[in-house]
């Protein structure tokens, strides 16, 4: 709760009625409300008593009596068994909720200024009084952003003495004359000017971020920002609500420095894989732990919807995580979901529609014009080079490819005789003309999306209770054909002050979701949609033609026959019909899940509570997987997968928590035990030979390929406590400490302990900073802790649960007689992987516009896990050690800065960026080689380890690596270098990193009026990116694949100078290797996402019968600038570039009411 709201939109009594006061208090009442008891001390003392009754509960009954006692000890008596707290100051008493983090010193601050300003308002009444009758009247309200009338507020006619303030509504009258500028000033807001031209000056202040006590969610619990020693950002829902996005990891890129996030998939709720402050490990998971309102969780938050979420809080540094120990190496992001607010029950109605399509085009490649004469070059060089080898055989070659270019390519889509396709000079007959041009594959699987969302909130609050209810509702039909998602979502959140010294609440969701995937498998893969129509010659139709005059072939129902003709070569992906199997094949999955968080909250004493949560999330993930008959991987029989996953998650923790303040000083302390069990139970079944078309029920095939069902279960337990201080809201430390117990780990090295420490100075809270106007914030904050790692992962990022222990494979049978083999030797003497982490900031506010934070970070992962090789004798090529320590080091800034700011118009800009740099500094071997990449120390995990790419020899037109073995076969002497054309003789060297130098985001939001305009840029500066899809069409042969127009650049002739080899089937494969020719700069600006909201005027919302109506148009994944056109340089952290699918382009238009 911000400060102002304890003390505006307020219930006060005698605002400005200061004086002496007096010490002791005599008072006997019985059975009164608190209320009565306070207006009684009011009138038999000096006291003025300042409270919101929104926030707390004046209405309860007591009974108190005393003889001359001290304000302070009747109020420590009266307040005990209710929610209510006090700050006195002078013969001000605060009263707020219990456990509020407002700071004694702010309440003193403001109490003061009111009083500063009592003061002057009772000198300018005799100035108003002398004021010329000749001035206007000037009349208005001031309120906040939020529409709240803010009372108190000063008015002051610029350069003279004159002013007024506003009363308990927000209204004022002032008397000036035209011309005239009025100062508004308030605590906590900035202070604005406006020139007189009407009788009539209504105002909006805008809250002064820098003066606010924000509070920021963090490990069970909440600070305030001002409190906070470690690196937290905190996403608001206001920011969530600016852009309409399906799932919650949409909502964190950009939003951080240091956090990166992949480009979405395509497909229809899918999400997107986040990492902060770098990749702290080899073997284990390098994602961050997931914490939903209070507890964390297994499950995915696609479960989400993010209408439902309050804020999101990323947690970056060792201060800010190490309270959930083991889990928090690679960071925290937690979630808070929406709780009731008002104390009028409101409806909320967002719905939006809006369309999808290809965000990233597709690589340029050449037509069927050129792909003949491209194709006849590849097969004459293939036999004779020009300049190379004689005329004679170069004559015979160019008149062997004539001929015999159709029977390699295998369709002719020209209307010329197949051997007159391309002449013997290797031009295109300049006769051809296309019988017909049906070759856009692209086209004829993608397709226009459309997106729909519609949500339902319903929430208030009362004096003992509040009440969140919402049903949501998303269909979203993908571009690629046969891809949807649809999801609904429900939630009930209720908090119930059962007595005041209990405090209930509970936290029902469910969603359910169902959708056609797209059924791709892996990059390489022949059903993979985006492979097939990236890598498919543009000679060969989609529908079958006749081959003389080139019109559709109809089936007896008229329809156009598919071409399944197996005339193509392999690199047209043979016997292969991406659009047929498409339509055929199914892919579909079913996911449902409930969760259920509650609580209870006791207040044991002053100061101290108790609370108690418990969830269970029980998740249910249903596949049907089934390959056509007709064609592609299932053909000629069919088959059917039936797989059935339920995972169940029960989590309880018990918090104590221990808050006072003893003057200046402030003390909070915690301790916790948690538990945790996890249960997945898999059964998965595979049969072939389907009997009935249509019907793709297991029963319905006759053969059992495979048949199995696992169960793992995992229990975790912990133990945890934590230390704050501050003193003055000046200087504040932070300390905490875990101890977590893993099954995954022998008994001896089971339990792991985990610690943290952290402090900040609020350096413009100084007397020598503080009269300073133009310091606004000045903050120094650093921390330092160890964390632990325990989810160790497979090469297929599965999930280890039993590593220490020796496993067995069941299944291994052998006709008919049992088998059993093993299949993980076991690793008794594994331990937790560890990270040291230490920070230091900087954060800065100047000029009421500027605000900045500079951070610098070095995270030591130490005890890495690595599959290590051992004697085969042994019966395992490898185990599991503890070996290995990996650095992730490097810089984070966030600039914002306050362009304009007017009535009208404001225009804010945000910038953020950071470095990493990730290095070895201890392996378990000298150097470990993981498929582009190798690790070594002084090296990263991401560093490529590829083939040195020399060039073209312009001799020959050959492709050339530098040579490993200068004495090889085939071996060249240019310049000096020893170079080869062989793949199999070229050097490995190091070759860049898939890291980048530099990441962050550009946000900009603008107001103008009743529009409001955002856009978020995100940025890429450096890097590597190793892309394989463009070498797939840069090759110089593969017979039926797509070319990249770039290879119209190759060699032709000697003394040619390019960077592409001549075309050549038979040393293709050669320079098609991975080398660094196919690296490509990283760098990319990306135009994220862009809103555009108008607010409607408040009074038509009135008369429309609704309290607040806005319209908005959003648009995500508008455009992207990088190094090549058809490039997504976001697919992977590492760098590599697959067949993937690709992002998403969605434009949206909503509609966002409430009553």
């Amino acid at each position: 709760m911000k400060i102002y709201s304890l003390l505006v939109c307020i219930t006060i009594s005698k605002l400005f009625s200061f004086s002496t006061y007096s010490q002791n208090i005599s008072i006997s009442v019985n059975e009164v409300s608190v209320k009565k008891v306070i207006e009684e001390i009011e009138q038999k003392s000096e006291y003025t008593f300042f409270y919101n009754n929104s926030l707390i509960d004046i209405s309860k009954t007591v009974s108190i009596t005393a003889t001359k006692e001290k304000i302070k000890k009747v109020l420590n008596r009266l307040f005990r068994s209710t929610n209510i707290d006090f700050k006195i100051y002078k013969n001000h008493v605060v009263l707020f909720p219990k456990n509020s983090k407002a700071s004694p010193r702010a309440i003193k601050k403001l109490l003061d200024e009111l009083d500063q300003r009592a003061k002057e308002q009772t000198k300018r009444s005799s100035e108003i009084l002398k004021t010329p009758v000749s001035q206007s009247t000037v009349k208005g309200v001031v309120s906040a952003s939020d529409g709240t009338p803010l009372p108190g507020v000063n008015i002051l006619i610029k350069g003279t003495n004159a002013g007024a303030l506003t009363d308990f509504d927000g209204n004022y009258t002032i008397a000036a004359k035209p011309g005239d500028v009025l100062v508004f000033s308030y605590v906590g807001f900035v202070t604005q000017e406006v020139l007189v031209n009407t009788n009539t000056v209504n105002i909006t202040l805008q809250e002064d971020v820098s003066s606010l006590e924000e509070v920021v969610v963090v490990a069970y619990g909440v600070s305030s920002k001002e409190a906070l020693t470690g690196s937290v950002t905190q996403i608001k829902s206001e920011e969530i609500a600016k852009r309409p996005i399906a799932n919650l990891s949409s909502a964190i890129e950009g939003a951080s420095p240091g956090v990166i996030v992949t480009a979405a998939s395509g497909q229809p709720g899918a999400g997107q894989n986040v990492r902060i402050r770098g990749f702290g490990s080899f073997s284990a998971s390098n994602a961050p732990l997931y914490v939903v309102d209070g507890i964390p969780t297994n499950g995915a938050l696609n479960n989400i919807n993010p209408a439902d979420i309050e804020n999101i809080s990323i947690l970056k540094d060792a201060s800010s995580t190490a309270l959930y120990g083991n889990k928090a190496t690679n960071g925290v992001i937690i979630v808070t979901t929406k709780k009731g607010k008002s104390e009028v029950g409101e409806v909320s109605i967002n719905i939006s529609t809006g369309v999808t399509g290809r965000s990233i085009p597709e690589y340029d490649r050449i037509d069927a014009f050129d792909y003949y004469p491209i194709m006849w070059e590849a097969l004459r060089n293939s036999n004779a080079i020009p300049g190379v080898d004689s005329q004679t055989d170069l004559d015979a070659a160019n008149l062997d490819a004539t001929n015999s270019i159709f029977s390699v390519l295998g369709y002719n889509p020209f209307n010329v005789p197949n051997n007159q396709i391309v002449g013997t000079d290797g031009r295109l007959n300049p006769n051809a003309q296309l019988l017909y041009n049906d070759f856009d594959w692209e086209g004829a699987i993608t397709r226009t999306g459309l997106r729909r969302n519609a949500d339902l909130s319903y929430q208030g609050a009362s004096k003992n209770a509040d009440y969140f209810v919402s049903l949501g509702y998303l269909n979203e039909d993908g571009y690629l054909i046969k891809t949807d998602f649809e999801r609904i979502t429900a939630r009930v959140n209720v908090n119930f002050q059962a007595k005041p010294w209990l405090k209930l609440g509970a936290n029902l969701a469910g969603n359910r979701s169902e959708g056609n995937q797209a059924n791709i498998g892996g990059s390489g893969s022949f059903r993979n949609a985006f492979r097939f129509t990236r890598g498919i010659g543009p000679i060969y139709p989609i529908f079958a033609h006749d081959p003389v005059t080139g019109d559709f072939i109809l089936d007896e129902n008229g329809e156009r026959e598919f071409d399944l003709n197996d005339n193509r070569p392999s690199g047209a992906s043979t016997g292969r019909h991406i659009v047929v199997e498409r339509l055929l094949d199914v892919d579909f999955d079913e996911r449902s899940a409930i969760n259920l968080r509650s609580y209870a909250d006791i207040t044991l004493a002053d100061g101290l509570s108790f609370r108690a949560n418990i969830s269970y999330e029980e998740q249910n993930f249903y596949n049907t997987f089934f390959w056509n008959k007709t064609i592609g991987d299932g053909a000629p029989d069919g088959l059917g997968f039936k797989q059935y996953v339920r995972r169940k998650t029960t989590a309880f923790n018990q918090l104590f928590n221990y808050n006072k303040y003893f003057g200046e000083h402030n003390i909070d302390l915690l301790a916790g035990h948690e538990s945790q069990q996890l249960v997945i139970d898999d059964f998965n079944g595979t049969r072939t030979l389907q009997v009935a078309d249509g019907n793709l029920e297991l029963i319905n095939f006759v053969n059992t390929t495979d048949l199995e069902s696992q169960r793992d279960e995992v229990n975790d337990e912990s133990y945890f406590g934590r230390f704050n201080y501050n003193y003055g809201g000046k200087y504040y430390f932070s300390s905490s400490i875990r101890t977590d117990g893993s099954p995954r780990f022998a008994e001896e090295r089971r339990w792991g302990t985990f610690w943290s420490v952290g402090g900040s100075w609020s350096i413009d809270k100084e007397d020598f900073i503080s009269n300073i106007s133009w310091i606004n914030q000045l903050k120094l904050r650093s921390s330092y802790g160890e964390l632990g790692n325990s989810r160790i992962q497979d090469d297929d990022n599965n999930d280890l649960y039993y590593p220490s222990l020796a496993t067995f494979a069941l299944a291994n049978n052998n006709q008919g007689e049992p088998g059993v083999l093993r299949s993980n030797l076991g690793a008794p003497d594994l331990e937790w992987e560890t990270s040291a982490n230490f920070d230091v900031a900087l954060e800065f506010g100047l000029f009421n516009r500027f605000r900045a934070t500079v951070e610098y970070y070095n995270k030591e992962s130490r005890n890495l896990i690595f599959n290590v090789p051992v004697a085969l004798s042994d019966g395992a090529e490898s185990k599991l050690e503890n070996i290995g320590t990996l650095f992730n080091r490097g810089v984070e800034i966030s600039l914002s800065y306050d362009i304009l700011k007017t009535k009208d118009f404001s225009w804010n800009l945000t910038v953020n960026g950071a470095t990493l740099k990730n290095e070895f500094s201890k392996l378990p071997q000298e150097e470990i080689i993981n498929g582009t990449k190798k690790l070594r120390v002084g090296k990263g995990l991401f560093d490529y380890w590829i083939r040195d790419w020399y060039g073209v020899d312009p001799t020959d037109g050959s492709g050339l690596f530098v040579a490993e073995d200068p004495n090889a076969t085939g071996v060249r002497i240019i310049n000096g270098v020893a170079v080869t054309p062989f793949a199999n003789n070229a050097r490995f060297h190091y070759a860049g990193s898939a890291i980048p130098d530099l990441t962050g985001s550009i946000n900009n939001q603008i107001t103008y009026k009743q529009f409001s305009l955002t856009t978020l840029f995100t940025y890429q500066l450096g890097g590597d990116t190793l892309d394989f899809n463009y070498a797939s069409i840069m090759s110089s042969g593969n017979y039926g694949a797509a070319k990249s127009v770039d290879i119209l650049g190759r060699w032709q002739q000697p003394g040619d100078i390019t960077d592409v080899p001549r075309m050549d089937a038979a040393l293709a494969s050669e320079w098609s290797g991975t080398s660094d020719r196919w690296l490509t700069d990283a760098s990319f600006f990306n135009l994220r996402q862009v809103n555009l909201t108008y607010q409607f005027d408040s009074s038509l919302a009135k008369k429309l019968g609704v309290s607040s109506l806005n319209m908005y148009a959003s648009a995500e994944n508008i455009f992207s600038i990088n190094a090549r056109k058809g490039l997504n340089v976001q697919q992977q952290f590492n760098g590599n570039t697959s067949n993937a699918f690709t992002p998403a382009r969605v434009i949206t238009f909503g509609l966002n009411l409430k009553l």
